[in-house]
């Protein structure tokens, strides 16, 4: 077979015979809708840019966030709170079906199931609609998601004891405790330190530093208990009382 005049053959019909130079398309039939990237559309993305960081800088002088007290090893009895943006979590921990022997599922196994849809959709959803409404699949979920989210933070809110949280991170005055003292030997054998901390600036107990109370006072209530603290927790002699007593009044916020 003779190769006609002016044919050319090619192994793929999407592949151009004639190379064509690197040109780029031409706007100018559309006035007004295009721009030169730089300096025109960058500048406009900086100065947006700027105005957001300048209102967030004011944001955090006028609202600076809240400090809580120096982490304490040996308060078992402080509960973390996570920010905002992880409550869902948090609160999902909490359910029975997802906690304590079942951590592993509400940790791992539900986060990453929702993860690794959204990082599928992409490939499991490769309709050509745009319209949320000609996508029932992936809207239903997002829609699933998004009110699972607002539910659960709402949850981790309005549940969690806000009251003991700001008590808990307080800061308190501190003091330096004399560890050598035969009054501070005395707490830690009684197991003081357990609940009021190891500083005695409290725990699951309130502080014992600047209580203002006399010896005699301490005593009775390390004898009879007061508050969430029951009776009987002192179990040394009246002479350990009394250095007890006297050790926890001298304990002064400097």
């Amino acid at each position: 077979m003779h190769r006609g005049k002016g044919m050319k053959f090619v192994g793929d019909s999407r592949v151009p015979a004639v190379r064509k130079p690197n040109i780029p398309k031409d706007y100018s039939e559309y006035p007004g809708k295009t721009e030169v990237f730089w300096p025109n559309f960058l500048l406009k993305e900086w100065l947006v840019g700027s105005v957001f960081l300048v209102g967030f800088l004011c944001l955090t002088v006028a609202h600076p966030s809240p400090l809580e007290r120096i982490a304490d090893p040996t308060d078992t009895t402080y509960v973390p709170l996570p920010d905002w943006y992880f409550l869902f979590l948090y609160q999902l921990l909490k359910y029975s079906y997802a906690s304590g022997p079942y951590t592993v599922v509400g940790a791992i196994i539900i986060p990453g199931l929702a993860f690794g849809a959204l990082l599928l959709a992409p490939f499991l959803d490769r309709g050509p609609e745009r319209r949320p409404w000609k996508r029932p699949v992936a809207t239903g979920m997002m829609l699933l998601a998004l009110a699972a989210m607002i539910y659960l933070t709402w949850e981790a809110v309005v549940t969690h004891d806000w009251k003991k949280a700001a008590e808990q991170g307080k800061i308190r005055a501190e003091v330096k405790i004399d560890t050598n003292a035969e009054g501070y030997k005395i707490a830690q054998a009684n197991t003081c330190t357990s609940c009021h901390g190891q500083n005695l600036s409290g725990g699951a107990g309130p502080s014992l530093i600047g209580t203002g109370l006399k010896p005699e006072e301490i005593a009775k209530i390390a004898r009879e208990g007061k508050g969430n603290m029951p009776p009987g927790v002192f179990k040394g002699t009246d002479e350990e009382l009394k250095k007890l007593s006297e050790f926890i009044a001298g304990l002064k916020a400097e």
